[in-house]
């Protein structure tokens, strides 16, 4: 069977797309360590927020009160950061996606034209052992007669 000419080229396709797939998987992993980060300081936010509120129904001092508002901006803050990190990691997944499908659909239109060839080549074989058996058939049928 012939080689296929294009074979370096097809594993070369095969490796970028496992590489493609590696750093997607990564950029997945990093979005979503970024959202749960998220979702951690909305919530210990929130939790914040009502321990304020139950306390503020007891009084509080002017100085405790300002030490509250100031915990809660910075919370505010980081939230503000922390989704700004969600939002860039979501586009940086996206690019990671879009460019998986590229080489995906590279590696399958070289590994269609791969299995094109191994298909013909196996049709060239069939035809080539099909002629061996003609003439040994002929040749018996010969000596036949």
């Amino acid at each position: 069977m012939a080689r296929f000419s294009l074979q370096p080229l097809l594993d070369l396709m095969h490796e970028r797309t496992d590489e493609a797939t590696r750093k997607l998987g990564q950029l997945i992993a990093v979005e979503q360590s970024a959202r749960g980060r998220l979702e951690l300081l909305v919530q210990y936010r929130e939790e914040y927020l009502a321990g304020f509120r139950a306390v503020q129904d007891a009084g509080l001092t002017l100085q405790s009160w300002r030490n509250y508002q100031e915990f809660l901006a910075q919370l505010d803050e980081a939230i503000r950061q922390q989704k700004a990190q969600v939002e860039v990691s979501a586009q940086n997944t996206a690019g990671g996606r879009k460019h998986w499908k590229e080489q995906n659909t590279r590696l399958k239109a070289i590994d269609t034209l791969a299995i094109r060839h191994e298909r013909a080549e196996e049709k060239k074989e069939l035809k080539r052992e099909q002629k061996l058996h003609d003439e040994v058939s002929a040749r018996n049928h010969g000596r036949e007669q």
